[in-house]
């Protein structure tokens, strides 16, 4: 495989963990399913090989900066995937506690001898996304800096899929968000395309199979992503798929802590029973 493809593979595992990823600015407050100290680890498969672990945690915002929560994100590369191609990951999510629109994402990544450090924040006041990267593996390169226009509310890859937790779902719904990755923002559609009874290692759970269209829009490249995110109050997302020409990524919850106990009785991963029709076809 290509050093492009093996960086595109582990790539796009980090990209459907956190994508995992609103209105305007000041509406009421977004009803939260999480909270600081929540901590979600993922174990990701590229076809049948391990190729890394998700970590994704909730903090509570310092007293300077009250109302702003962070969620950190890390991805590591293990096993098979990490003989390819070595990536270390860590996404910093900065978001508004009551609304749950971003403030900007932090991202270090190190995969292979690609080092860059990206910062993006949304200026609300100017409404403007501004990028600021640097290359860590050339520091002579001058940084790079951009900025786009954006609506009063914004998510980025990490906040968004934290608000998609927290919105009401039935089949057949398509929930629409702004999600800003440091260019243009993109219109995302999540469709809540059927409700299935899935066993992951932390048990039997009835789960909402939602496809957020991320590919061919926030990222160019042609796939699909499906969550499965429990049908309870806490909306954990269970089973992360993407589905690339490469192959596919299958993240996979495998312990969660700093949250009550999903009450199940431990089973066998990677098996789905279909309980419901999905949702009628697209027009």
């Amino acid at each position: 495989m290509m050093p492009a493809r093996k960086s595109a593979v582990l790539q796009i595992a980090t990209i459907a963990i956190v994508f995992l990823l609103t209105l305007a600015r000041g509406h009421p407050a977004v009803p939260r399913p999480f909270a600081p100290g929540e901590r979600l680890v993922y174990a990701v498969t590229w076809s049948v090989f391990e190729a890394g672990e998700v970590t994704a945690t909730v903090h509570q915002g310092s007293a300077s900066a009250a109302g702003r929560d962070e969620i950190i994100t890390t991805a590591r590369s293990r096993g098979f995937a990490s003989m390819l191609y070595a990536l270390n990951d860590e996404f910093r999510s900065r978001f508004d506690a009551d609304t749950l629109c971003s403030y900007g994402i932090s991202k270090r990544v190190v995969e292979g001898r690609r080092r860059k450090q990206t910062e993006i924040t949304f200026d609300t006041s100017r409404q403007l996304a501004v990028l600021d990267e640097r290359n860590l593996a050339k520091p002579s390169e001058p940084p790079k800096h951009e900025e786009e226009s954006i609506p009063p509310c914004v998510e980025d890859v990490v906040s968004a899929f934290y608000f998609l937790r927290s919105q009401p779902m039935r089949v057949g719904d398509r929930i629409k968000l702004p999600v800003n990755d440091g260019s243009k923002t993109t219109e995302v559609t999540a469709e809540v395309q059927a409700r299935e009874q899935i066993v992951t290692p932390l048990g039997q759970r009835y789960a909402f199979r939602v496809e957020p269209t991320v590919f061919g829009s926030l990222y160019k490249r042609k796939g699909r992503m499906l969550i499965w995110l429990s049908d309870d109050e806490q909306r954990l997302p269970l089973r992360i798929k993407a589905i690339i020409s490469v192959g596919t990524i299958t993240g996979t919850l495998k312990s969660a802590s700093g949250t009550s106990s999903i009450g199940a009785a431990p089973a066998q991963p990677g098996q789905t029973r279909i309980t419901s029709s999905p949702a009628p076809p697209r027009s």
